[in-house]
């Protein structure tokens, strides 16, 4: 007991012995890149090409290859909305999933309206919007990433919602009215997709700016005269 009590002594000081961990002073360790969170980002971006595979197969004329997609898609949709629950949820955030999760995000759904696209069900200037504004948005976060990691903010999940639901209204070989809910839905996609677009872009130049600014110089301190003038002698 007594050489417990000295290693104790030792190795945490006398004021420490018998303290439990403290969550706040004590040193936390890393989270590793390594968890569910980001198997599921991962997993997400693996999908893309499977999903790609099964929309093409019969020249997307097939009803079962196209519901096989949509069930593809949805599933990859799914992880988008539980890797940052999860990640949240369990302390699991990662600058590594800051960054994959939008960049997934933009796999999965470019790969899909470009395939629309190529099947002449969306209209290729719809595409071109969407695909441009993720390209700059991608573009600026590399541009502030030596400074800050902008993660994927409300609007722009709002926004990944919306453009998922609307492409799979698309998918699903559910004749006119499910195409006219398909516009619909995307319409409102649009709308999100430029201004979060916007939202992201002045985020960037905010963070530039302030990175950039010059570091005030310090205040000069006023010397004092040495000796008098003799005016109160």
């Amino acid at each position: 007991m007594t050489d417990r009590i000295r290693r104790a002594v030792d190795e945490k000081g006398i004021a420490n012995v018998g303290r439990g961990p403290d969550p706040i002073t004590d040193p936390v360790d890393p989270v590793p890149v390594v968890n569910i969170a980001n198997a599921l980002t991962v997993f997400r971006i693996v999908l893309v090409p499977v999903f790609l595979v099964t929309l093409f197969i019969d020249s997307g004329e097939s009803t079962l290859w196209r519901s096989i997609a949509t069930v593809v898609f949805g599933v990859a949709a799914l992880t988008d909305r539980y890797d940052g629950r999860i990640a949240r949820e369990r302390g699991l955030i990662t600058d590594f999933g800051k960054m994959a999760d939008p960049i997934a995000d933009k796999a999965l759904i470019g790969g899909a309206l470009v395939g629309l696209s190529i099947l002449g069900i969306l209209p290729w200037w719809v595409t071109v919007v969407i695909v441009a504004r993720e390209v700059w948005v991608t573009a600026l976060r590399f541009w502030v990433l030596r400074h800050k990691v902008i993660p994927a903010s409300r609007g722009g999940k709002l926004k990944t919602l919306l453009q998922a639901l609307a492409i799979g209204m698309y998918l699903l070989p559910l004749g006119d009215p499910g195409q006219l809910a398909a516009h619909v839905l995307m319409g409102l996609a649009l709308v999100a997709t430029i201004y979060t677009g916007l939202d992201y872009t002045w985020q960037a130049i905010k963070v530039r700016s302030e990175r950039d600014e010059p570091a005030p110089a310090p205040a000069a301190t006023p010397r004092r005269a040495v000796g008098g003038t003799g005016g109160g002698r």
